[in-house]
C-alpha cells in the first residue's frame, strides 16, 4: 500500500493522509503532554517526599520554625531538576500546628502548561479557556513518636541494702539510674520544638501502698459518700448510739448503704451528711496544749488539734477493679477510691506479752473482746486527758502510707519539667512492704486519658506510645501480724512480732486485712476472706494464712494486671533488681516479671540463633549493672521515636 501511495498521482491518498494526520498529530501532542505531565508530577512528588524527610531531620536536630520552613523550600526546589520552581508552590505545616502534634505536612501545587493548546487542556482534564493544568500533592512525615512513660519504682525497706557488685545502696543506684533515663529522653525532647509535650514522665513510688497526693482529697473519683464496699471495713458504726460518752448527741443512722451523722454534737458541715474515713480524720481530736495538774493531767486552757491528717494513700479497689483502669463511678461503688485508715487495734497483749501491731489509741470500751474493741467507733472521738503529738505518715491511722506522692505526667522537654521529675525521684523514701500490683495499676492510671489522672493523650491517638517501667527488688509481700515487729511500746516483746487477738490475719496495708473477725463481710456473706484472695485461682488456698500464700495471691493479681495493661496497648518494661534465682519466691517473681514484659519492636532475642524472636523487655539487673540497663531502656525508648 505504501508503494501505491507513492505512485498514485491522484489526490485521494494525499487527502486521506491529511485527514488521518489530524487525529494522529493530536494523539502525538496528547502523548507528549501527558508524558511530560507525568514526569513533572513524579519529579515534584519525589522532591516533596525528600524535602519532608530532610526537613523532619532538621526539626529533630532542633531547627526553629523559620529555619525549618526555609530549609524545606530550598531542599524542595533544589530537587526539581526539570520543573521550573516558579511553576510550583510549597506549603509547610509544622507539627505544632497539627492536632496532637508529631506530624510534618508538606503540600506542593504544580502548574503545568501544555505544549499543545487547547485540545491538550481539554483532554488532560481542564476546562475551556484554561491555559494550564494544576495538580497538588501532599506528604506527611511522622516525626519521632511522642512518649508517655510511667516510672513505677519499688520504695520498700529492702532498697536500703547494698546493690550486688556495688558499694552503694540500691535506692541510691535506682535514683541515679532513673534520673539518667529522664535526662537521656529529655535531651531528645528538648530539640523537638515543633511537637507539643514530646516526652512526658510520671513517677509512682510504691511500697505497701501508693500515695495519690493530698490535692485529690475532694476528687469526684474518691468515695465522698461512704458507699464503697470497703469504706467501712473494720468500723462498727452501730456502736455510735445516742447517749454514748463523751458525745451523747453525736450518733449515726444508716439510710440505705450510707451512714449519716445525726445529733447536735456535729457541726453544720457534718450534721446529716454521710460519714466516711475523711470524717474520722476531721473529727478525731487530741489535746495539743493545756494547763496541767500535778499528775500531768490537763485541767484548763485546753487546746485541741487533729490526731492525724490524711497522708494521701488509698486502699486497693476490690477485685477486679484493683487490676483494671476502669473509670470510677458512683453507679458502681466498688470502682471508687477510698482513703486508707489503719484501725486502732486492741490494747491487749497476748500471753507472751506481745502488743498489737497498730495500737495507737485508747479503746474506751468495757468489752473484753478484741475484735469488738478494734471496731468500737466512739473511741475515735475521745480526746484523752493529756497533751499528745499528732501522727504523721506511716503512723497511727496512716500506718503503711510510707511513700511520697505520685508525680503526674510531666513534660520533660522543658528544663523545669525535667527538674520536677528528677526532684521527685530524689525525694523518694525507702520503707515498707512490696505491693507491685498496686504500684503498677497506679502507673497505668497515670498514663490514662481518663480519671483519676487525665494527663495522658487519648488512647486512640496515633504516633504516641504509653510505657510502664516497673522495677522491684523483691517478691510481693503482705505480712502476718506475728511475722513483723510490733510497735515499740514499753514492753519487751514487740520484736517477736505483733499479736492478732482481733483476728485480722495480716498487718494493715492498702489491701486492708485478710479477715474481719466477726464483723459483717464487705462483699456479702459468701466471702469469708479479704481482698488479697478475691479473684484468685484454686492454686491459692483461701485458708492458708501465711506470707508465702499471700505472695502467691498477689502474684496472680500481678499476672492478670500485666495481661490487662498489654491488651490496652501499654508497653511494659520490667526490671528485677538483685533478685536471687536460688530463692523460690524471688525466682518466681523474676519469672513473673519476664512474663509480664512486652516484646521489643526492634531488638531480637540474643538466645535465638535465627534472629527472628523479638527480645523481651525484661532486665535482670544487679546494683553493678543497673545504670547500663537503664541506658538500654533509654535506647529502646529512643527507637520508639524514630522518624517514619
Amino acid at each position: 500500500m505504501i508503494r501505491d501511495f507513492f505512485r498514485d498521482r491522484r489526490g485521494n491518498y494525499a487527502l486521506m493522509t491529511v485527514i488521518t494526520m489530524i487525529p494522529l498529530m493530536g494523539g502525538v501532542a496528547l502523548a507528549v503532554d501527558y508524558t511530560e505531565l507525568v514526569r513533572e508530577r513524579q519529579e515534584t512528588l519525589n522532591a516533596l517526599d525528600a524535602a519532608g524527610i530532610a526537613t523532619a531531620q532538621q526539626i529533630v536536630a532542633g531547627a526553629s520554625d523559620t529555619e525549618a520552613k526555609a530549609y524545606a523550600k530550598t531542599f524542595f526546589e533544589a530537587n526539581l531538576r526539570h520543573v521550573l520552581p516558579a511553576n510550583t508552590t510549597l506549603t509547610v505545616t509544622l507539627p505544632n500546628n497539627n492536632a496532637g502534634g508529631g506530624t510534618l505536612v508538606l503540600e506542593a501545587a504544580l502548574k503545568y502548561q501544555p505544549y499543545f493548546l487547547p485540545a491538550a487542556v481539554m483532554l488532560l482534564g481542564g476546562t475551556p479557556g484554561q491555559t494550564n493544568i494544576n495538580f497538588s500533592a501532599k506528604s506527611e512525615i511522622r516525626l519521632k513518636n511522642t512518649l508517655e512513660v510511667a516510672l513505677v519504682l519499688d520504695n520498700s525497706g529492702s532498697m536500703t541494702e547494698l546493690g550486688h557488685g556495688s558499694n552503694q545502696v540500691r535506692f541510691d543506684l535506682l535514683k541515679s539510674a532513673a534520673k539518667q533515663l529522664v535526662d537521656q529522653l529529655a535531651g531528645q525532647a528538648q530539640l523537638m520544638k515543633q511537637v507539643s509535650k514530646p516526652v512526658q514522665f510520671s513517677l509512682v513510688p510504691f511500697a505497701a501502698s501508693v500515695n495519690i497526693g493530698l490535692a485529690n482529697k475532694d476528687a469526684a473519683w474518691m468515695d465522698q459518700d461512704g458507699i464503697s464496699p470497703i469504706q467501712h471495713e473494720n468500723f462498727d458504726w452501730t456502736t455510735m448510739t445516742q447517749g454514748n460518752s463523751p458525745w451523747p448527741q453525736r450518733y449515726v443512722e444508716k439510710v440505705g448503704s450510707i451512714w449519716y451523722a445525726r445529733g447536735t454534737d456535729w457541726d453544720a458541715t457534718q450534721k446529716d451528711k454521710p460519714l466516711t474515713r475523711f470524717s474520722l480524720y476531721k473529727w478525731m481530736q487530741r489535746i495539743s496544749a493545756c494547763t496541767k495538774d500535778s499528775n500531768n493531767v490537763c485541767t484548763s486552757n485546753i487546746t485541741y488539734a487533729p490526731i492525724a491528717s490524711w497522708s494521701g494513700c488509698v486502699e486497693s479497689r476490690p477485685y477486679p477493679y484493683n487490676i483494671q483502669d476502669t473509670a470510677a463511678s458512683t453507679s458502681t461503688p466498688a470502682t471508687l477510691f477510698v482513703p486508707m485508715f489503719a484501725p486502732d487495734e486492741t490494747d491487749y497483749t497476748d500471753g507472751n506479752g506481745r502488743p498489737a501491731n497498730n495500737n495507737w489509741h485508747l479503746d474506751v470500751t468495757p468489752s473484753t473482746d478484741s475484735p469488738t474493741r478494734q471496731k468500737f467507733m466512739p473511741k475515735y472521738f475521745n480526746y484523752g486527758t493529756k497533751v499528745t503529738p499528732a501522727y504523721g505518715s506511716n503512723a497511727g491511722p496512716n500506718t503503711s502510707c510510707s511513700t511520697t506522692a505520685i508525680t503526674p505526667l510531666t513534660d520533660v522537654s522543658t528544663s523545669a519539667g525535667a527538674t520536677t521529675v528528677k526532684n521527685a525521684i530524689d525525694a523518694m523514701v525507702d520503707v515498707g512492704a512490696t505491693n507491685v500490683p498496686e504500684g503498677m495499676a497506679w502507673g497505668w492510671r497515670t498514663l490514662s486519658s481518663a480519671a483519676p489522672f487525665t494527663d495522658g493523650r487519648p488512647e486512640t491517638e496515633k504516633g504516641n506510645d504509653k510505657v510502664l517501667i516497673v522495677l522491684t527488688d523483691g517478691a510481693n509481700t503482705y505480712y502476718t501480724p506475728d511475722s513483723v515487729s510490733a510497735q515499740t511500746y514499753s514492753g519487751t516483746y514487740y520484736r517477736s512480732g505483733g499479736n492478732d487477738l482481733s483476728g485480722n490475719k495480716a498487718i494493715y496495708s492498702a489491701l486492708g486485712y485478710l479477715a474481719y473477725g466477726s464483723q459483717t463481710k464487705p462483699f456479702g456473706s459468701s466471702y469469708t476472706y479479704g481482698r488479697p484472695f478475691l479473684g484468685t485461682s484454686m492454686n491459692v488456698s483461701k485458708s492458708d494464712y501465711s506470707n508465702a500464700n499471700y505472695t502467691k495471691a498477689m502474684s496472680e493479681h500481678l499476672a492478670t494486671l500485666c495481661d490487662n495493661a498489654k491488651a490496652a496497648n501499654i508497653i511494659v518494661m520490667t526490671i528485677a533488681l538483685d533478685l536471687d534465682s536460688s530463692n523460690t519466691a524471688e525466682a518466681a517473681q523474676m519469672a513473673a516479671l519476664k512474663t509480664c514484659s512486652s516484646y521489643s519492636r526492634y531488638a531480637k532475642d540474643p538466645a535465638d540463633p535465627t534472629g527472628k524472636t523479638p527480645k523481651k523487655l525484661f532486665w535482670n539487673s544487679t546494683g553493678a549493672t543497673l545504670s547500663d540497663d537503664f541506658k538500654a531502656i533509654g535506647n529502646e525508648l529512643s527507637n520508639l521515636r524514630i522518624v517514619s
